[in-house]
Parts: C-alpha cells; structure tokens; sequence
C-alpha cells in the first residue's frame, strides 16, 4: 500500500508539465516565421537592434495573443466597450498565462490627469478625508477637482396605483472642482490685441486670426451678420457693437442667404482652438496660440484645482491640496503618524501604495505632479507601482526598456525589482538594450542581425555568457566601453542662467559652454530638464528634441512626416505636366475604393475588425491612372516603397535627381534610419526609431543650439556609436549641443559635464559638479563620477 502510495507521489502531473511559452511562426510586421521556446517562471531579455523585431515579437505577438483571450472571456455586451484586437499572425502560441504590460507609451497628456489620479492615491486620500477631516463637508466627491458641486430641484411625474402623480424632487451635489477654474489650476487669458488690429477695419483685413483672411467663410460671418459696420475700424465700435464682435452667445441667422450660427469672436476661439491639444496643431495654429494665449495660476485656487471647502477641511491640521503637492516620500511619513483604528485598512493600502513610490525611485514625485510632464521612464515606473506589492503569481509581466530614464545608481535597484517579480513565480519578459540589465537574464534571445527588413530572425537563445560569446551585434557590442576623450574642445562661448528655480531647483546658477558637446547628468529627478527645458532662454536660437511622443495614424508614414513627400510630389509633376495633388494617397490620387489607405477595414463590432488588402490598387494606395506617370523610370507606389537609402540614390543622381528630397534622406541616414522604408506607417515604428525620426527632422531647423532629451533611449550598443558620431559631426559644424542623458558612453564622449544632485526632488536641485569627463572620473566625489569611473575602468 506504501509502496503504491509513493509511486503516486513521485509521478509528474500532467498539470506541471507546462513550463515554457512555444511560439511557432511568428510573422507580426519584420518577423520571418520565428519560433521560440520560453521558460516559464524566469526573466527573459529580448535584445537586438532597434527595429530588429523585439517588440513585434513580445508585445504584438506573445502579449498582444493573452490579452485577447482573456478579454474573449467576458461576454460580447463587455467586449463591445473594450479595444478589439486581432489574433497574431502566427501558427502556434502555447503555454501562455495572463499578460500584464508596463510599456513605455506615455500617460496622457489629459490637463485632468496627474500622478495621484493615475495611481488611485488620491482616490484613497479623498475616503480619508470624507472619514477624518474635520470640518466634514461631504462624501469623497467633496475633495475630487474633477466633480462640480450642482444642485436643482423640479416636479417628477410617476405612475402609483394607475394614477399620474406629481412630486418636487431636489438634489445636491458636493464636488471639490474650483469654480472657477474648473479644476484645471489655471486660467487662459486671451490677448486681444493678438485677434484684430484696431486701427483698422473688418473689409482692411483687422482680423490676424488664422483662417479668418478677408474673403474667408470665417470673415464673412462676423461682415456680413449685420452686428458691426464692416468699413468702421475696431477702435471706434460702441460697446455694443464690441460685446457683439467678441462676446455674443451662439445665434441662428441666416448670413449670404445661407442658415448660419453667428458666435463672438471669444467663445469661437475658445472652441476651436483653446479645446485642442498644443502639440496636435499645425505650426501655424500653434504658433498663434502660444502668441495669442497666457496661462496664469488660478487666483482662486492657487492652482490646487480645489474649492475653498475642500481646502478648509484638514486632517492634523494638512488639507488634501497641501498632501497632494508634498513630495512623495514626505507624504509617506506623514500617513505613517496616522495612528487610527476606523480607517486601518485604508492607511496601510495607502502607505504600502506611497511606499513603492519610494521603493522604484519616485519618491521625489508630488501629487499632483500632471501626469502629461511625465518622461517616458516615469510614466512607465508609475505603471509599475500598481504592480509591485501584486500577490499574484504564475503572471507574465512584460516590460519595455525599464532602464529608460534611469541612472546607473538606480539601474541596481530596477533589477532587484524585476528579480523580486520573478521570485514570486511570475514570467518576467524584457525588451532591453542596457548592458547591466541583460547581465540578470536567465535567458536571453538575441533578434537581427540587423533592423527593418533585414531583421526578424532570432540569431541567438541561452544564457548570457552564450550571447557574449555567440559573435552576433549585440554579443560583440556587449562589453563595449566608451573611452574618455584625450582631448576636449574648447568653449566658443557661454549661455549664462541665472537664478533657475523650476520646480525643484535651488536659485542655480551656471555658464553653458557654446560651441561644445556638454552633458548634462544627474539622478532621475534632480532637475536636469528643468534646468535644460525650463531655463534655456528660447531666444538663443534653441533647437529641442524632447522625449514627447510623435502623433501619427497609420496613414502617417516617414515620407509625409519628414516633409519628404512635398518635394517628391512636385518633382512628379514637373516631370509629368500634372497637379502634385495627384500624388498624395490623401488627396486626388487615392484609390477610390480604399480611400489611400491601401486596404478596405471591415467592423466586427466586438470581435477585432478585418484589414484586407483594397482588390483594386493592390494595396498601392493610388489610382491605376496616376501609377502611369513616371520618374527616373519609377512610379509613385515604387519610389514609397523604397528604403531611404535607396531612394537617397535615386534621387541624389541620374533624371530623378531632387536636391530637397536627398537632403531629407540624408538626415534620415545619419540618424542611422538607412533601413526604413518610406512608406512604412508610423504606427509600425519603435520607440527608438521614432524617436531618431524626430531627431532627423529636427537637425533642418535653423538654430545654433541644439537640446536633446536622452537621444540614446532605444538604441542597441551598437547605435550609440553611430549617435556619437553625429552629435561630433553637428558641434564640428558649429553647432552647439547639450545633451541630457543617463548613458555612460555619451559621459565618457563629452566635452563638458554639468551634473546635478546630489539626490532626487528636495535632495537635488544643485549643480554638483562643473567640469571635464576626466575631472569628474578622477575627483569620484558625486555617483555620476563613481559610475563613469567604474565604466570606463578608471
């Protein structure tokens, strides 16, 4: 019986048996049938170049196929709310468990949104509140910036006993929104002299808005309505007429024999410019509104957001506006004092929440920080935070780049967290290019060898003393090790600031060397783009290439991006004698059947809509009559479908020879962008290859200062070299760079180092260290020194 009893035991269940994720012919964009074999319950790094395929293949295969089984478990009523998703191309997908992504996409920009909404902070601080603060004002909703206090009362009509009964009904509800700025923290003032010129009239042109041109619909509304004497200049209108001009509430009348809503100048404005995103407007729109419109903190509110009430009601004697912009790590002990019984659970969910803020190295965040000011590493630590104190466990977590935005100190305990995830029984997988985070894989797979399409081939999976040895570009790039520079530059100038104190710096003052590579470091958090960002006077000519996320549909392409398409669109006409609208697939050129986009989408309501390729171009987006037209002995469709390289020699010699285009091209190919091909949409592209499209179209801008944002984020080892070479190219010709950045390699090739801390948030601010690579690595008096020195062997 014993016997029997122990051959039962120390037989393997079925159930165990499932330790790896099997992936089969994979084929999402660049990849070519890949399969792979993943241990479960280890952390995995994907490595490769950018654009190699690693996020094809985690992110839009492995997570993309788990996602979409777990929301197919919920009935067809939940899944119509939810994002639909198609099933991967790809045979077979075994042994998944359920995906948890921390990515890098940046939290949005929404003016409502800030660290302690996102995170559900603020949520538990608004119960605390309605539980303990003293004087009570109401339920939660009373401390909430984004709930409006509204209140009414009227008659309700109901049916009791076959009879129709009457009944006053009121209600009230307390919201904490400041009235008035609408919990926005500030208020836009519009400057009228930016709208019209006063001296002249409305038939002379007195409106410089853009889109109201004399002769425009928008001119003619305000002309012809019959309220103001088109001949009078501004200047001279009664108040009446003024009011009317610029005030007046939305009117139905008919203007020009047309039925038309005739709105003052103000509230229109208001609509159509002031309710959009900034960044989304074309450069004219957005230059007029930045000219036109100030932003000031709401005198109200202080720029709290909060109403009175809300601010009135404290807890040992702190409201929640003065909690919410402590930093983080102060507010931590500050909930720690809390001793009190009847809120007990709530206090230790908020102190454990507060508490990995620290943990991941927020701890310098407030609040009320918006979460639109995020960089792309905090936004994807912030994410993380939900996770960390997770019980969960048999879970695959997949990260994308975690060391985006880290120093080399903070590195150590990124990896102890993603360590402590797996630990716990979980499947860790990583996107990563950082040297130090590929050295805790338990297993490494290796995509190239190069990027695009001649990429999407695993050329290596084990261990990584195997990739190490394994001669691929990531196992040769390894243990590469940027040298100092025996020589430096010498400063042609200085940019002088004087005095900055944005958010957490301290009344800084420092000299900016012109002329030179300069490089400015410091911990996460330590006021480097502050410094750089918020204090560079734009008057000296400063070209910035920030971490903010290029816009694009999937219409959106590197060609129409770049500007590329104009020039190209042109050099068909003139070759052909036809309109250059004729080669936009967004124009009158696009395929009617498919619009341009190349293929006919088809709504599947809840289940995941189908893009099959349009019958009738083929998916050449353009109409068989324009595939007609030639240049240098190729067709529209062909040329965008060229990599820039190729087409910077098609159209850098021979009869397509256009000198704008090959100067694009040029600048795609020096950020290393060689590879892509020009109509490839922009949704396809990785995060490190937008960012490098960004930067090519960046260096055309005419400016003697350039100011770049952490330039390596998504780069392979081996394009860090590539980078370096152009950022020398660009001081050689004059230029100055300053480069905020985290990297060793860039340190090691600097001219000039400013560096700032010593810590992060109220323990930062300062400038520690002024001087040379060389200096900072033989003084080792701040962590930067003591990282680049252990780097670079010293």
């Amino acid at each position: 019986m014993s016997t029997a009893t122990r051959t039962d035991a120390s037989a393997v269940s079925a159930a165990d048996s499932h330790d790896l994720i099997r992936v089969h012919g994979a084929r999402v964009n660049n990849l070519k049938d890949v399969s792979v074999e993943l241990p479960k319950r280890r952390l995995t790094v994907f490595t490769g170049l950018s654009g190699s395929g690693k996020s094809s293949l985690v992110f839009g295969t492995i997570a993309a196929e788990s996602q979409r089984l777990i929301n197919e478990t919920y009935s067809a009523f939940v899944q119509g709310f939810m994002p639909t998703q198609a099933r991967p191309d790809v045979d077979v997908l075994e042994g998944l468990t359920t995906a948890i992504l921390v990515d890098q996409e940046r939290m949005g920009a929404n003016a409502r949104s800030t660290v302690g909404t996102a995170t559900d902070v603020n949520a538990m601080l608004r119960i605390l509140f309605s539980r303990l603060g003293t004087p009570h004002i109401g339920s939660p909703q009373a401390f909430s910036f984004n709930v409006a206090s509204v209140s009414g009362a009227g008659a309700v009509t109901m049916e009791r006993g076959g009879q129709k009964v009457k009944e006053r009904r009121s209600f009230s509800i307390t919201g904490g929104m400041c009235p008035r700025c609408e919990g926005m923290g500030t208020v836009t003032d519009i400057d009228l002299t930016q709208l019209y010129d006063e001296t002249k009239s409305l038939a002379d042109g007195a409106l410089t808005i853009p889109g109201y041109n004399a002769g425009g619909w928008n001119y003619r509304l305000y002309a012809s309505s019959g309220f103001v004497d088109p001949a009078k200049p501004i200047r001279k209108y009664t108040k009446r007429e003024l009011h009317d001009l610029l005030h007046r509430e939305p009117t139905r009348m008919k203007i020009e024999g047309i039925n038309m809503t005739y709105e003052g100048l103000l509230p229109r404005i208001q609509k159509s410019f002031l309710s959009k995103d900034v960044e989304a407007m074309q450069p004219h729109i957005r230059a007029f509104v930045e000219r036109a419109v100030t932003f000031t903190t709401c005198p109200e509110c202080d720029g709290t957001r909060l109403s009175e009430a809300a601010r009135s009601s404290t807890i040992n004697g702190r409201n929640i506006a003065e909690l919410c912009a402590m930093q983080i790590s102060d507010l931590a002990d500050w909930v720690r004092g809390l001793a009190e019984p009847s809120v007990a659970p709530l206090l230790t969910a908020l102190q454990e929440t507060l508490d990995s803020f620290a943990e991941i190295g927020l701890g310098y965040l407030s609040l009320d920080r918006s979460s639109g000011t995020l960089s792309g590493g905090e936004a994807q630590r912030v994410k993380m935070v939900r996770h960390l104190g997770s019980s969960l466990t048999d879970v695959t977590y997949v990260f994308d780049e975690p060391t985006i935005g880290l120093h080399p100190h903070d590195i150590q305990r990124m990896n102890d967290l993603l360590l402590r995830l797996r630990d716990k029984g979980n499947t860790v997988l990583v996107v990563e290019h950082k040297p130090e985070a590929i050295a805790i894989a338990d297993h490494v797979v290796d995509l190239g060898p190069g990027a695009g399409a001649a990429g999407g081939t695993v050329c290596f999976e084990g261990t990584v003393a195997g990739l190490r040895a394994s001669g691929t570009t990531t196992g040769r790039h390894l243990d590469d090790r940027a040298s100092l520079k025996p020589l430096v530059r010498k400063a042609t100038g200085q940019l002088p600031i004087r005095g900055a104190n944005a958010h957490n710096l301290r009344d800084v003052d420092v000299d900016i060397p012109l002329g030179v590579l300069c490089v400015v470091t410091g911990v996460a958090g330590s006021g480097k783009s502050s410094l750089v960002h918020g204090s560079v006077p734009a008057s000296a000519g400063v070209v910035s290439v920030d971490q903010a996320p290029i816009k694009g549909s999937r219409r959106s392409n590197p060609a129409t991006y770049t500007g590329l398409l104009e020039p190209v669109r042109k050099a068909f006409a003139k070759a052909n004698g036809v309109k250059p609208a004729l080669f936009s697939a967004n124009s009158e050129g696009a395929c009617p059947t498919c619009n341009g986009a190349g293929v006919v989408y088809t709504d599947l309501a809840m289940m995941a809509g189908v893009a099959t390729p349009c019958e009738e171009c083929e998916g050449k987006r353009f109409q068989a009559s324009v595939l007609e037209y030639h240049l240098g002995g190729r067709d529209i469709s062909e040329v965008l479908a060229m990599s820039v390289a190729e087409a910077a020699e098609f159209f850098g010699t021979g009869d397509a020879r256009t000198p704008a285009a090959h100067r694009i091209l040029e600048r795609l190919a020096d950020v290393g962008l060689g590879y892509l091909t020009l109509g490839q949409p922009l949704t396809t592209l990785s995060g490190g290859e937008r960012q490098r499209l960004k930067l090519a179209t960046h260096m055309a801008d005419q400016g003697g200062v350039y100011v770049l944002d952490e330039p390596t984020s998504g780069l392979h080892l081996a394009d860090v070299e590539q980078l370096l070479g152009l950022l020398d190219r660009l001081v050689d010709a004059g230029k100055s760079v300053i480069v905020i950045e985290h990297h060793q390699a860039v340190m090691a090739h600097a001219d000039w180092i400013i560096d700032l801390g010593p810590g992060a948030g109220h323990d930062g601010g300062r400038v520690v260290f002024e001087g040379t690579p060389a200096d900072l690595v033989a003084t080792r008096a701040t962590l930067t020194g003591q990282h680049l020195a252990a780097y670079v062997g010293a």
